[in-house]
């Protein structure tokens, strides 16, 4: 069962369809059955993508610590009175 990216040609709405052999894909957007199968990227891995990669997850990492130090303080203050 191979995952495909698809392009609606009625809407231009861009997804990944997981498709069955007598399957017709439609897009989720309008139903359409107007498709055009893309060319799906390839995993790459390398010291940039590395890097890059690392960067996105500290940058998400920094808001949930600062959401859970917030709370925390938040605990310790409801706590006290």
């Amino acid at each position: 069962m191979p995952l495909y990216e698809y392009r609606c040609l009625a809407c231009g709405h861009q997804f990944e369809a997981l498709v069955r052999p007598p399957e017709t894909p439609t897009c989720d957007q309008c139903h359409s059955t107007e498709l055009e199968r893309l060319l799906s990227m390839f995993a790459v891995s390398s010291e940039g993508t590395r890097q890059a990669s690392l960067s996105r997850a500290r940058q998400a990492n920094k808001k949930v610590l600062r959401d859970k130090a917030i709370a925390d303080q938040e605990e310790i203050d409801h706590h006290r009175h």
